[in-house]
């Protein structure tokens, strides 16, 4: 089973060709619209998705050629449906169903944080249920992945995702776009214990998360300084990201027992999206699990981003169930893993 995966739903133009065979990713090629946002300092969505429209056919072009395969030889094209910027989406939905309906092919609509999720399952075996921490620029969640197209989610962000604060926090130090890895690099060097930053939500009950207090605070430490000096600025970027790294851990716990409540047996912790790829994260949380009698699973840092593998894989493991979709698909904004979730209020809430 050979299935052909698009993303488009940011600021990365993917595509892959996934088997159900080792080895697994058989063609994996992501053009990165960096350099396009870096001067705003964020992501324009109508810049993406132009970019998009430029780049998708020899971005797929290339991955098929990785893979030595022709669009004869698929036997599936998957494309993120959402959530995600909704012109970007809209790009990789229709060149989906466009090779769909020229060859003949299921088309199916894969939900961008799905792709995320599995991608535990398209590095290893990991088995259902497991307990998910997906951490990404727009997204910040604790859910228990059940099965294929089941979630439970435990909790989310009620302002900011991770991936955002981190962004924004590189931004208040200078450090440029993206904002995740500067900050790691940065705190390299740094002092994390020499600046006084809050744990945002640590010891409440529950795993919602929350950073925008733990964002004026930095901004509140930068201001105090009429000119930060290199040592001031690895001191605050250590600082920052530590107490987010915190922040998450202490969410994770809170999880940790629910996830033993509902499922005594369960016994794998993931981690996956954007943040998933910053080292020091990785590390608290393997600690935490192996604290908790859990199997840690980080997908390598390349399938963390956004690519078209993981898109091709949830195909895959759709396809296996027989969830296709028909070629009146309508693309998503919004798309919630878990449509029965109490909705939460707050500024950054994303479904």
């Amino acid at each position: 089973m050979l299935v052909l995966g698009i993303e488009t739903s940011c600021d990365e133009t993917a595509a892959a060709v996934v088997s159900d065979t080792m080895p697994r990713i058989r063609g994996n090629v992501v053009f990165s619209q960096m350099e396009e946002h870096r001067p705003f300092g964020g992501i324009v969505p109508e810049i993406a998705a132009r970019a998009h429209l430029d780049h998708l056919d020899p971005v797929i072009e290339r991955a098929l050629a990785e893979a030595e395969i022709g669009f004869g030889d698929l036997d599936a094209v998957a494309a993120t449906g959402g959530p995600g910027l909704i012109g970007g989406v809209i790009v990789g939905v229709v060149e989906a169903k466009a090779i769909a309906y020229a060859r003949g092919l299921p088309f199916i609509a894969v939900n961008h944080l799905e792709g995320h999720a599995l991608t535990a399952r398209l590095i290893g075996d990991v088995a259902f249920p497991f307990l998910l921490l997906l951490v990404s620029g727009g997204h910040c969640q604790l859910l228990v992945v059940e099965g294929v197209g089941r979630y439970r989610r435990l909790g989310t962000t009620i302002d900011d995702a991770a991936g955002e604060a981190f962004d924004k926090g590189a931004k208040l130090l200078g450090l440029g776009y993206p904002g995740g890895p500067a900050i790691e690099r940065a705190a390299k060097t740094g002092d994390p214990k020499r600046f006084a930053l809050p744990r945002p939500m640590a010891g409440r009950a529950g795993c919602d998360f929350s950073f925008s207090g733990l964002k004026t605070a930095l901004r509140l430490a930068v201001e105090k300084h009429v000119s930060l000096e290199p040592r001031d600025i690895a001191d605050l970027a250590a600082g920052f990201q530590d107490a987010i790294i915190e922040s998450l851990a202490d969410r994770t716990i809170h999880a940790i027992r629910q996830f033993r409540d509902l499922y005594p047996d369960g016994r794998t912790l993931v981690v996956s999206g954007g943040v998933a790829a910053n080292t020091a994260l990785r590390r608290r949380l393997e600690s935490l699990a192996r604290g908790s009698a859990l199997d840690f699973v980080a997908p390598p840092v390349a399938l963390c981003t956004d690519n078209g593998a993981m898109i091709g894989w949830a195909g895959i493991e759709r396809l296996r169930l027989g969830l296709v979709d028909t070629l009146d698909f309508a693309p998503r904004p919004r798309w919630p893993l878990d449509p029965d979730a109490v909705p939460v209020r707050g500024a950054g809430v994303k479904a």
